[in-house]
C-alpha cells in the first residue's frame, strides 16, 4: 500500500487536474421536492449522478474519488427515508460491481459498517474484493462515516496496536496516527466539492481537508454531470495552492 504524507508535513505536488476529488453530493430532496416528487425520487436520480460522475473522473484522469453518501447524522433522518437510502444502497452495488469492475475502478467503502445489517456488508466486502486489483480510479464511498469518528477510531487503533504511547503522548506524530485513519490509502484531496448550495463540510473528512480547495456550487446533486464537474476543475485550475508558502517562493520554484 503506497504511502501518503499530510500536506502540513511536507509538500503535494500541484497539477492542473486534481489527484483526489472529495463531494459531499447534496440537493436530492430538494431536486425532487422543486418538482413536486417524493424525496426518495432525488435519491434514485441522484445515484445515476454518481454513475455518470465516476466516469467522467476516470475520463479526466482523477485518481482518487471519494463521495458522502451516508453520514453518520443521517440516522437522524426519518426512519422510512433511512430505509430507502439503504435500499438504494444494496441495489447500486447489486448493479453497479461488475461494470466498475470492468472499467478498471476500485471500490473502498469507509466508515462504521457495523450498524449495517448482513446482507449490505456482504455486498460491500465483495464488491472490494472483486475490484481490489484495479487502478484507474479508486472511488470510495463514505457510509455511516463522521470526520470526527475517523480521528477517535484511528486514535483508538493506535494506541491499541502501539500502548506504549498512553504512557509517553509526546511520541504521537502525526504520521503514526494517519495510518490508522480510514483513508490512509489515499492522498489527501485537492479539491471539494459540495453540490446543493450549502457552505460547508458537515463532518466530512475533517483530518483530510487540512489543505484542500473548496467549491460550492447551487447545481442539485442530480443535475451534476461532466460539464458541472469541468466547471470545478477550471476553478480548481485558477488556484494558487502555497500550502503555507509565499507567491514570491511558488514563481521561484
Amino acid at each position: 500500500m503506497t504511502a501518503f504524507t499530510s500536506s502540513t508535513t511536507s509538500l503535494p505536488q500541484a497539477s492542473s487536474v486534481p489527484r483526489h476529488v472529495a463531494i459531499v453530493m447534496d440537493g436530492n430532496g430538494r431536486w425532487a421536492t422543486s418538482r413536486r416528487l417524493p424525496r426518495f425520487a432525488g435519491h434514485a436520480k441522484g445515484v445515476e449522478a454518481v454513475r455518470t460522475t465516476v466516469e467522467a473522473c476516470a475520463k479526466a484522469g482523477i485518481e482518487f474519488l471519494t463521495l458522502f453518501a451516508f453520514s453518520s447524522e443521517n440516522w437522524r433522518r426519518p426512519a422510512d427515508e433511512v430505509s430507502l437510502l439503504m435500499r438504494l444502497f444494496v441495489g447500486a452495488l447489486e448493479r453497479e460491481i461488475g461494470s466498475l469492475h470492468a472499467n478498471g475502478i476500485q471500490l473502498r467503502v469507509v466508515g462504521d459498517l457495523d450498524p449495517f445489517e448482513p446482507r449490505l456488508r456482504r455486498l460491500i466486502a465483495k464488491g472490494e474484493e472483486r475490484t481490489a486489483a484495479n487502478t484507474r480510479l479508486t472511488l470510495t464511498i463514505a457510509a455511516n462515516y463522521g470526520g470526527r469518528w475517523d480521528i477517535l477510531q484511528a486514535t483508538r487503533s493506535l494506541l491499541q496496536n502501539e500502548p506504549e504511547l498512553a504512557a509517553d503522548p509526546g511520541l504521537i506524530t502525526e504520521a503514526a496516527l494517519e495510518k490508522h485513519l480510514s483513508m490512509s490509502y489515499a492522498p489527501e484531496p485537492d479539491l471539494f466539492i459540495r453540490t446543493g448550495g450549502e457552505q460547508r463540510i458537515s463532518n466530512f473528512l475533517l483530518w483530510q481537508l487540512a489543505y484542500t480547495e473548496f467549491y460550492f456550487t447551487e447545481t442539485y446533486w442530480p443535475d451534476f454531470g461532466p460539464v458541472a464537474l469541468e466547471e470545478a476543475i477550471v476553478s480548481y485550475r485558477s488556484r494558487e495552492r502555497r500550502f503555507g508558502r509565499t507567491s514570491e517562493q511558488i514563481a521561484t520554484a
